[in-house]
């Protein structure tokens, strides 16, 4: 349509000019873009992981991260999804003794290898050290984020005891406890309560155990 000319300019053409123009709305432009086919049972894959010394065999979606199998399909909940990109630390188990963040990471990346969740560290009446000292210095409060915690705590003693350094170990030889290499190790999993005084006293208490 010509734009009107200005003898017989209005505010009727104006808008008759404007409704004139094909405006794709953005839903359904973004309708256009390609999208994630859902699985089917033809793209489900065959793992097999001993989680707390258990064997258990799963057939999973191939994007299923280690968190969600855990989670949705073993029904171990103790690890949580927190911020689900690796951010906060709630999710952390120990895979073949090492942390991670379960929710980065998929499910068949791990074929074959051992996993530890807070279920398998101590039960109510067994509780691992670190669990007893987190409850001695009372290392939680809302508790959300402490299964993370005390995983990861758990695997900072023995990076520091295996002398593997961190970003605030002054000599790389010779890695030694402090309170200093703590908070940096530690500082992957976040407490909102802050209850990281606490937190440090308790992993404090179990070094100085063994």
């Amino acid at each position: 349509m010509a734009p009107p000319n200005s003898s017989s300019f209005s505010r009727r053409s104006l808008l008759s000019a404007g409704a004139a123009v094909a405006i794709v709305p953005a839903t359904a432009a973004s309708a256009q873009q390609p999208r994630l086919r859902a699985a089917t049972e033809q793209d489900a894959v065959a793992v097999k992981l001993t989680v707390n010394g258990n064997v258990r065999s799963l057939t999973l979606d191939p994007r299923t991260t280690l968190l969600d199998a855990l989670r949705e399909r073993l029904s171990l909940t103790g690890t949580k999804k927190g911020c689900d990109h690796g951010q906060c630390g709630a999710c952390t188990v120990l895979v073949g003794g090492r942390r991670i963040n379960s929710c980065l990471t998929l499910a068949v990346m791990h074929d074959g290898d051992e996993i530890t969740t807070i279920e398998g560290l101590g039960t109510a009446a067994r509780l691992h050290p670190m669990q007893r000292a987190f409850v001695k210095h009372d290392g939680y409060q809302c508790g959300y984020c402490t299964p993370g915690q005390i995983c990861s705590a758990v695997a900072v003693l023995d990076e520091i005891k295996a002398g593997i350094p961190s970003h605030v170990s002054t000599d790389l030889e010779n890695v030694s406890f402090s309170e200093t290499e703590v908070r940096e190790r530690m500082s992957g999993n976040i407490c909102r309560c802050a209850a990281y005084p606490n937190i440090i006293a308790a992993i404090r208490e179990v070094e100085e155990q063994t």
